[in-house]
């Protein structure tokens, strides 16, 4: 079993889209994003470069500054979000790809303001 993941997320523009994230992190069945574009393309692949999941065309379903994503059944699924307590713990990942740990969300409950906090971490080896 594979026990990373390459999450892949572009925008439409150009010929094949444009990047807007590509990271690698351990293999998880929900991912947060942050500011993602309103309309994204995703393809999830396992150490090996196989396909885990792809879905095309995920459109924003609120205004949100952070999207939930799901693998399931071969499928990317989006939902924008703010984030809960039962988030915490979960990877997300930034514009450009980079990836990190959400370990704390709080937000305003009109939505104007929020305030987070990311741990990143990484290892040579």
């Amino acid at each position: 079993m594979s026990t990373d993941h390459v999450w892949e997320i572009r925008t439409p523009g150009g010929m094949l889209g444009i990047e807007v994230a590509r990271g690698l992190m351990a293999a998880a069945p929900v991912v947060l994003a942050h500011s993602l574009p309103a309309r994204v393309s995703v393809t999830v692949r396992d150490d090996a470069g196989a396909v885990v999941a792809r879905s095309s065309d995920l459109e924003a379903d609120g205004e949100t500054p952070m999207a939930r994503l799901c693998l399931e059944d071969g499928r990317v699924t989006r939902r924008q979000v703010w984030p809960t307590d039962d988030d915490i713990g979960l990877p997300v990942i930034l514009p450009g790809g980079e990836v990190g740990i959400l370990c704390e969300w709080w937000n305003a409950p009109d939505g104007s303001e929020w305030r987070w906090r990311v741990e990143f971490h990484n290892a040579k080896g």
